[in-house]
């Protein structure tokens, strides 16, 4: 026969409701009587059915996820994905919603984490920025008991519970060994397009981008980095530009996802000999220009399963439940024109 709360209560001389405050993490227990509730699970082998639990108590999970809102076709992905969450939250006893903050923004994401703590939902995810000022908020969020999960891009020094993206070094080094491939490993011109490098995922593309050239191709030249900032008016008139003062450019490697700018510039420049590109995340843009061969390959993330895993992630935290590293390990996919799905 399993144990049950009144096992623990009896074993642990304590009442029912320290019993519970003890099993749902809450204050008004001292420490001597917490450890001896604590150990009286550990002997009994008490395992808690926390969906029961939920069922019992009709519990609600509210989660927010803070977003950019731009012309980042990847980011809008993202939302619609949160908000097919949200058409299914009444069937998955969730409340979620989005809170949307301009791009590249630290103290608009600061004053929505802000926020986030006088609201006290059942957990947060969001878009990291990597500031001082932001990891500041998320501490103070993080202080507040809320569980946190970065998105996409990551605040490891930060107090967040987890992370949900690819490896972002291995990504920029998958686009580096691509690239010194294609250009056949010889000396060449390489030029970067990037969002803003003010989130780490950005900069750690383009650190593993880096470090695979230098140590496999030292023919390629590497240019210093464009910022977009995820305008397409501004990417475009970057890479136009880059492209007219450097017309040896080889390649070219987008390592964020606001490639309509890229793309358009593509399209109009004449360029004796074609640049190979390397872009991130398969969208209906990138997807065109992949088959009709502007673009050359794209590296990609599940938007579907970067939401799904974290809405599993908050609710294990919300519960005291551990989080299955395999389960929400986030794949990267290699997409060529052959390759289309």
């Amino acid at each position: 026969m399993k144990p049950t709360v009144h096992d623990i209560a009896r074993s642990a001389g304590v009442s029912l409701a320290t019993v519970d405050r003890v099993l749902n993490g809450r204050p008004g227990v001292r420490r001597v009587t917490r450890q001896r509730v604590e150990g009286a699970i550990a002997e009994l082998g008490y395992v808690r059915d926390v969906a029961a639990a939920n069922l019992a108590k009709s519990r609600t999970y509210a989660f927010t996820f803070i977003l950019p809102a731009n012309d980042n076709s990847f980011m809008i992905g993202l939302g619609d994905e949160v908000r097919g969450a949200i058409a299914r939250s009444s069937l998955e006893r969730m409340a979620v919603r989005i809170v949307n903050v301009p791009p590249f923004d630290p103290a608009a994401l600061v004053a929505a984490l802000d926020t986030v703590v006088l609201e006290r939902p059942a957990g947060v995810a969001f878009v990291a920025i990597d500031t001082p000022d932001v990891r500041a908020a998320v501490q103070r969020v993080a202080a507040a008991g809320i569980p946190i999960v970065t998105l996409v891009s990551d605040l490891p020094e930060a107090a967040r519970d987890h992370y949900v993206g690819i490896d972002n070094i291995a990504a920029g080094r998958t686009a580096g060994s691509l690239m010194g491939r294609f250009l056949g490993g010889g000396d060449a011109t390489v030029a970067v397009l990037s969002g803003s490098m003010l989130v780490r995922d950005h900069r750690e593309r383009l650190e593993g981008f880096a470090t695979v050239v230098r140590e496999q191709f030292p023919g390629l030249a590497i240019l210093p980095v464009l910022e977009g900032r995820d305008d397409p008016a501004l990417a475009e008139a970057l890479v136009m530009q880059v492209l007219e003062d450097n017309p040896q450019i080889a390649g070219i490697y987008s390592l964020g996802a606001g490639n309509r700018g890229l793309i358009q510039a593509l399209r109009k420049v004449s360029m004796t000999r074609r640049a190979m590109v390397i872009a991130h995340e398969l969208t209906a843009y990138t997807r065109a220009a992949l088959a009709d061969g502007t673009i050359d390959a794209v590296l990609n993330q599940d938007a579907g399963h970067e939401v799904r895993s974290a809405i599993r992630v908050l609710k294990a935290k919300a519960d005291g439940l551990p989080v299955i590293a395999a389960q929400e390990r986030i794949r990267i996919d290699i997409f060529l024109k052959d390759n289309l799905p």
